[in-house]
């Protein structure tokens, strides 16, 4: 049985009157400002924890962790 969480009933309720299509985009973009805002925070944190670096960071990028494939397939 599928029930709605708390935030879509608060939605629902804030949002029960008309809306142009422009405002749900915009209202469509905070929502996923608010949610990278939030990722950002939890990354940040992440980082202050585990003592990660602008050298930690640089490191990642020249990693080449991809899966190997068999080229003679």
């Amino acid at each position: 049985m599928n029930t709605l969480t708390p935030l879509q009933v608060e939605l629902v309720k804030t949002f029960a009157r008309p809306v142009s299509e422009k405002q749900v985009l915009e209202i469509r973009q905070l929502l996923a400002d608010y949610f990278a805002q939030q990722l950002d925070d939890a990354v940040d944190q992440l980082a202050e924890k585990e003592n990660w670096t602008p050298k930690v960071a640089e490191h990642w990028l020249s990693e080449h962790n991809r899966t190997p494939y068999d080229k003679q397939k």
